[in-house]
């Protein structure tokens, strides 16, 4: 019996190589991966199944001087999930993260995933994950502007104008073929310009840096906010263009109306139901929901002001023709999501699927034979 165990390494530069920048192939990856999840093909973590994760948070203050302290979006966390369907594995992404790196010219997380054979365990692939969870969050907006926006939608405003906004809008862009402007926003104008350059370059549209959140919103068909969880944005009703699609990749607050006179669309209704458990078994629910983007909509939930999560419409549902998407073109929608570890199964096994089949990365010897048996 031949118990020899190798796996395949993929470096940053050997996923660049196999596509991770390709955004219009990995919108159909998540959209493959958003069907199996309204289909029930796929665990996470948690006694729940639908966790997102387990991490390690550093304590204030310690008597071990070389335990780590707490810092901003300072922690370590794992994010294991089966996927079915096509994919038929298990993985993990886990991940380290500090905003004090960008300091050391580093990315505040730096990530990998692990992909492993169901059965028996063993490891298929290792691989650089910073751009592949780029990718896949990126991916997920562009799935909810292919089912959720407007056909006719014609401006976009980028709500944070960071590196995750970036690989939203490649994604969304590829959904959105009638875009002819762009207001981005940011605290910080430098910010904001150099995005508006960027898309002034890459796709030849007019696009323009504002650090005012209202003339940012204004006129938006299409809005994707994926800014800065550690001072969260707020947004009134009154702000958003009627059949506005608000997209939360990122925290933000908002009037009651904001979330009363919308469709909520989730990404995974067991996701937030998770959410909700784990905030009602830390003891301290608001101080759960203020760490979540779907905070300010189960606030909502709870005083009865909208449907339960139970009663809600998720992406998949909607794809699969479960659940009504967009009804009307007045219809305001909000998408939240939350991301979830499945994503990064799909991604990582299609980045090992075509290593395999162009001869990428290096294979890396587990063992020839198991010492242990």
């Amino acid at each position: 019996m031949d118990t020899k165990i190798e796996f395949v390494y993929l470096s940053e530069p050997d996923t660049i190589k196999l596509g991770i920048m390709d955004a219009p192939s990995w919108v159909d990856v998540c959209e493959e991966v958003f069907k199996l999840l309204a289909q029930g093909d796929y665990l996470m973590g948690g006694s729940n199944h639908n966790s997102h994760g387990m991490g390690i948070i550093f304590p204030k203050e310690t008597p071990f001087p070389n335990m780590p302290v707490a810092g901003p979006d300072r922690r370590f966390f794992a994010m294991p999930a089966y996927l079915g369907g096509r994919f038929d594995v298990c993985g993990n992404k886990w991940y380290g993260s500090n905003a004090a790196n960008t300091a050391k010219g580093l990315p505040r997380s730096i990530l990998t995933v692990l992909i492993n054979d169901k059965d028996t365990g063993a490891p298929l692939c290792h691989m650089s994950a910073n751009l592949l969870s780029a990718t896949r969050t990126g991916a997920i907006p562009g799935v909810a502007v292919r089912h959720l926006a407007r056909k006719d939608s014609s401006e976009a405003a980028v709500v944070g104008c960071g590196p995750i906004n970036k690989s939203c809008f490649r994604h969304l862009i590829t959904q959105a073929p009638g875009l002819k402007k762009v207001l981005c926003y940011d605290i910080f104008i430098e910010k904001a310009q150099a995005f508006a350059d960027w898309i002034k370059e890459e796709y030849n549209i007019a696009a323009e840096a504002t650090t005012e959140l209202t003339k940012a919103l204004a006129d938006a068909d299409i809005i994707t906010v994926a800014a800065s969880r550690l001072k969260p944005l707020h947004i009134e009703s009154s702000w958003l263009k009627k059949g506005a699609l608000l997209m939360l990749t990122g925290p933000a607050k908002g009037d009651d109306a904001l979330w009363t006179g919308s469709k909520i669309v989730y990404d995974n209704i067991k996701l937030h139901e998770a959410y909700v458990e784990e905030a009602y078994a830390s003891g301290d629910v608001a101080g759960y929901y203020a760490g979540v983007i779907g905070g300010p909509i189960y606030t909502q939930i709870d005083a009865g002001k909208v449907a339960k999560l139970e009663d809600s419409t998720d992406i998949g549902n909607v794809i699969l023709g479960n659940k009504p998407g967009r009804t009307s073109d007045d219809e305001t929608i909000i998408f939240v999501a939350c991301g979830m570890a499945v994503f990064d199964v799909a991604c990582g096994f299609e980045l090992y699927q075509r290593a395999l089949k162009e001869g990428v990365g290096e294979k890396l010897l587990l063992w020839n034979e198991p010492y242990l048996k």
